[in-house]
């Protein structure tokens, strides 16, 4: 690719960067469970939901585009005991305008997660067409042309906190009905109103309107704890998906990994991408959301972000990129400039995939960004290295972190002085991933 702009080479002497230190969080874990004897446990809920069903119904499986511990595994098994059931299920992607926003591109993100009519023992149907049921106080209602020709459906999400919003339901089941199924067409009437009234009331609203218009079996609601597995796996009949939304919510607040400190004057992360976060890094990690009608936080307070590259299961969508204030040609190579466009356009955050300054090598981007911030030494400047946003619990910081870091055994710090590990091409080989 030609670059219009691409700053560097930029002095500095490596001597004068700080020593780093290899640091664990050991969080509060929760334990992790089994997925597949999670959901036979709960399945006796699901039988009592698909009793009104007759037999051969055709039931939509709901499966999103985010990582998601086992979702694969958890997919099958509920595909599995549809089946045995006498039930007809398929899968459709709930995914609003990932993928590029086309069907083929939605089945692709699918298959990445290890979703695949194969793997899961049915058909995967894919389409960008919805129906429109309608609206409900000026909120126009859309859903997927196939979810709303089967006969009921089943929606499989992870309760979590939302990066731009804050309220009793933020990201899990009804955001997935409302956003995921509203493909296209229907994320960007509901981000566009989202601006206006604030997505914290408008995902609701539509959510309780669709779930009297469309037929919700039941949903399976995930949470996952501190180490990304699966903790919680919970059959929830449609007439209780908000009330128990909400307090999974909770739960998953409380088991959120986070930064060890609030004071950072850069961050270094070696990736962002649409798997590890809806706009790429997690805002409730980062602290950091640029776009214009999000929530702000309060914490962590990051000065400089300075982001290497793109995961791989991203395909290319780099939203969340205008968070960072410096990137890589490597992270501009990785791009899929049209599938970032339509996810920036389609959330009304244009702001959120605005490309920053590019550097050619990651030490021409740390130096550069070292002369924007506060003076400091090197021994109190506060640099924070990751692999990304959801895998904090090994980081490396620079010695002006120590002081602020929780005592063991919330945080241990290995001893050891380490320095930023650049190659002779100027890159960092990166201690999480080694690349």
């Amino acid at each position: 690719m030609t670059y219009p702009f691409v700053v560097g080479p930029v002095a500095g002497d490596e001597s004068e960067l700080p020593a780093m230190f290899a640091v664990r969080q050991n969080f509060d874990v929760l334990p992790a469970v089994d997925v597949l004897a999670a959901l036979e446990g709960e399945w006796p809920r699901a039988k009592e939901a698909l009793s009104a069903l007759a037999p051969g119904a055709r039931i939509a499986v709901a499966i999103g585009s985010r990582g998601i511990a086992d979702v694969a595994v958890l997919a099958g098994g509920i595909v599995q005991r549809l089946t045995a059931a006498g039930f007809a299920p398929f899968v459709v992607p709930a995914m609003g305008s990932h993928g590029g926003a086309t069907a083929a591109g939605q089945a692709e993100v699918l298959a990445h997660l290890g979703v695949t009519e194969a793997a899961i023992g049915a058909p995967v149907r894919a389409t960008m067409d919805v129906v429109s049921l309608g609206e409900v106080e000026g909120i126009p209602l859309f859903l997927d042309r196939f979810a709303w020709e089967a006969d009921g459906i089943v929606l499989v999400n992870r309760v979590k906190p939302h990066t731009e919003f804050v309220g009793p339901i933020e990201s899990g089941l009804l955001k997935q009905l409302v956003i995921g199924l509203g493909n296209q067409a229907g994320a960007e009437h509901y981000h566009r109103l989202g601006v206006v009234r604030g997505m914290a009331e408008t995902v609701p609203a539509a959510a309780r309107a669709l779930l009297d218009r469309v037929n919700v079996v039941f949903g399976v609601a995930l949470v996952e704890n501190e180490d990304h597995r699966t903790a919680v796996v919970r059959v929830v009949p449609a007439e209780e998906l908000e009330e128990t939304e909400s307090a999974l919510l909770e739960l998953a607040r409380r088991h959120l990994p986070g930064l060890p400190l609030d004071d950072i004057d850069l961050l270094i992360l070696d990736e962002i991408g649409k798997d590890i976060s809806g706009v790429g890094l997690d805002p409730n990690v980062t602290g950091r959301n640029v776009i214009s009608w999000s929530t702000r936080r309060e914490r962590p307070r990051v000065l400089r972000i300075f982001v290497r590259g793109l995961t791989a299961a991203s395909g290319g969508n780099a939203s969340g990129v205008g968070n960072a204030d410096a990137v890589t040609t490597r992270l501009v190579d990785q791009m899929d400039g049209p599938a970032t466009a339509v996810n920036g356009l389609t959330s009304c955050s244009p702001d959120d995939v605005r490309i920053p300054l590019v550097f050619a090598g990651d030490r021409d981007a740390v130096f550069a960004l070292l002369t924007t911030i506060r003076p400091t030494t090197p021994d109190d400047v506060r640099v924070v290295y990751a692999r990304n946003t959801l895998d904090v619990a090994r980081l490396w910081v620079s010695a002006g972190c120590l002081a602020q870091l929780p005592a063991p055994p919330a945080v241990v710090v290995d001893p050891a002085r380490r320095r930023l590990p650049f190659d002779a091409a100027g890159n960092l080989a990166s201690p999480f991933t080694g690349a």
